[in-house]
């Protein structure tokens, strides 16, 4: 896709964040916006910032697990706009950090539930439309650089990405001959307010948790990492370049070929015995300058730079909850 003026996208979590990035950038484009968020504030803000700028952005109420809520959306979309999107862009996303050997059904059900099951909800409302409708478009959902490693402080999350990746790549090849583009975007670290979902919309049946979560651990994810990522609106406009290029993987850093080799070389090391000592090897030595680097470009920052008020441990900031007994902090992997 390279003409956006006059068409329609749909953008889930885009009254905050990332998606409030692209649902400005679009708009900027010329295209007419439905945003669908969970949260009435958010939602209320971003009203008042689109109102001002005079743009054609449409608010629609959608908790992403929601199969019913879905249908609605869709159908309100067509009722407001007279079409499909053009433009299918699912961002909504949640994250809960402690140990994997402390989580709960619970923590796997709502991660999981949110990152995958959602997009999922949304491909099987959205793409027969399309198909339907005979109009081509485009579909692209914003993955993470953690689909392509092990992360067991964020287990759940890593998980639920990496099978958003395969899935959207299925779909990649499957609706090429509808004429429809697909693609996925695979930012890092960036500056949102994705950890306040925890405490303001996990839902009630959902909210037994086997990690330390509170408000001070929330504020202190945000002012020692998020605070640092990459801006929303510049993550959308390498977001938007990517879709105009027609490339299924989207890296918004000038380094995207090499930040996947090095997170994908380990595979062919887990083989064999050498590699597996090469791997242990690794964990030990200091980062390399190339590696420093791409750290660096990712996530924002340098954490050497970094004097935070408190530590981790004095937070307790991706920690097991106190009851998980079984849960050994000094041999936890980092």
């Amino acid at each position: 896709m390279k003409d956006f003026a006059g068409k329609l996208a749909f953008i889930t979590g885009g009254a905050s964040g990332a998606g409030f990035g692209q649902a400005q950038v679009f708009s900027e484009a010329g295209m007419k916006v439905v945003v669908a968020d969970v949260r009435q504030d958010h939602m209320d803000k971003a009203a008042a910032y689109f109102k001002e700028k005079g743009a054609e952005v449409h608010f629609i109420k959608l908790d992403v697990m929601d199969r019913d809520g879905w249908a609605a959306a869709a159908d309100e979309t067509e009722r407001v706009f007279g079409t499909t999107p053009d433009l299918f862009i699912q961002t909504a996303g949640v994250n809960a950090f402690g140990p994997v050997e402390a989580s709960t059904f619970e923590d796997f059900d709502w991660v999981v539930g949110v990152n995958f099951g959602g997009v999922v909800n949304g491909l099987i409302t959205f793409v027969p439309r399309m198909i339907k409708a005979g109009k081509g478009g485009h579909i692209t959902t914003t993955v993470s650089l953690a689909a392509f490693g092990a992360s067991p402080g964020v287990a759940p999350y890593s998980a639920a990405k990496n099978a958003t990746l395969n899935v959207m790549e299925s779909y990649y090849l499957a609706l090429k001959p509808y004429g429809i583009e697909v693609s996925a975007m695979i930012p890092a670290n960036i500056n949102s307010n994705i950890n306040d979902a925890v405490l303001k919309t996990r839902p009630d049946h959902l909210k037994n948790t086997g990690y330390n979560v509170t408000e001070e651990t929330v504020e202190y994810m945000y002012d020692n990492m998020q605070a640092y990522g990459i801006d929303p609106h510049v993550l959308a406009e390498r977001h938007k370049k990517g879709i105009e290029d027609g490339v299924f993987l989207i890296v918004p850093y000038p380094s995207g070929a090499k930040i996947f080799e090095r997170n994908l070389e380990r595979f062919a090391l887990y083989t064999t015995r050498e590699g597996m000592q090469e791997l242990e090897d690794r964990m030990k030595r200091p980062p390399t300058e190339e590696q420093r680097k791409l750290t660096i470009e990712t996530e924002g920052y340098e954490r050497s730079m970094l004097t935070p008020k408190k530590s981790r441990e004095e937070v307790g900031v991706s920690m097991a909850r106190k009851d998980r007994d079984w849960v050994d902090e000094s041999k936890r992997a980092k």
